[in-house]
């Protein structure tokens, strides 16, 4: 039984035309709009919490004393997982209003800046020992500024975690809705989502790209993948969410990498 206040975090999600952002695309990805409810959803909810986070600490696995950038680092939640396993971590994010409450929770020395991926980052080269890139690569049309930079700030060496939806749950959830029409798998294609959390509604527009995309674009950067992950939730995620697992066995909502420096 999912609790009250589970229920009040959980995001829902409606896959919707691609003319609903075309006309205004400022609406979409607003994070500023509904960044205390995805905040709060962020740190409770099946997804992120128990599926996405678990996956990405255990990828990183010991950090203490890395040198670490959380590049999306949102409010702050994988930030505050790699901080209680001994890392030492920067982040940047597009939303200020995001690093608003990031600051309030790790307090003003905590290294945080606005800025803006696939953009010249404010980071010298070789700075770090990993980069986590949570569920940020996506917003992107083109990777190769953003892993061209993040290559550059990393040591010869240094590691690349990222998460990405997975293209074939993407293609499965405009098959479900009968839109298999404007999801080729092959394709790089935007899609649109309206998220429905803590009583806000907000357009999220993502792209999606084949596998094969991926891959030339991070070895095409310089990296050398060493892992390719398709994890299970977290097993907390059973007892806490036993319709949702029941629901959806094996989860494919994401992509995991773990690449290298050359």
């Amino acid at each position: 039984m999912i609790s009250s206040e589970r229920q009040e975090h959980a995001i829902s999600s409606r896959l919707v035309s691609p003319s609903a952002v075309s006309v205004d695309p400022s609406k979409a990805n607003d994070y500023n709009g509904f960044a205390e409810a995805y905040a709060a959803a962020n740190e409770t909810n099946l997804v992120n919490a128990y599926y996405e986070r678990p996956a990405m600490l255990a990828l990183a696995g010991d950090v203490t004393g890395r040198r670490i950038l959380d590049a999306g680092c949102g409010s702050g939640s994988l930030f505050a997982a790699l901080l209680d396993r001994g890392a030492i971590v920067s982040g940047f994010d597009a939303s200020g209003r995001m690093l608003e409450l990031a600051r309030q929770r790790f307090g003003d020395g905590a290294d945080l800046q606005v800025a803006d991926l696939g953009s010249p980052l404010p980071y010298p080269d070789d700075a770090f020992d990993d980069v986590v890139a949570s569920l940020v690569l996506h917003y992107l049309e083109d990777w190769g500024p953003a892993l061209a930079e993040l290559r550059r700030i990393l040591k010869p060496g240094g590691r690349l975690i990222a998460s990405v939806d997975h293209p074939f749950a993407v293609n499965l959830i405009h098959r479900e809705v009968g839109r298999e029409a404007e999801c080729n798998y092959f394709d790089t294609i935007n899609w649109t989502v309206e998220w429905t959390v803590g009583g806000h509604t907000a357009l999220v527009s993502r792209w999606s790209r084949p596998l094969h995309a991926m891959v030339e674009a991070f070895t095409g950067a310089g990296f050398r993948i060493t892992v390719i992950s398709e994890p299970e939730p977290d097993p907390a995620a059973r007892e806490m969410f036993p319709e949702a697992i029941a629901a959806e066995p094996r989860f494919l909502c994401f992509l995991f990498f773990v690449l290298q420096a050359d």
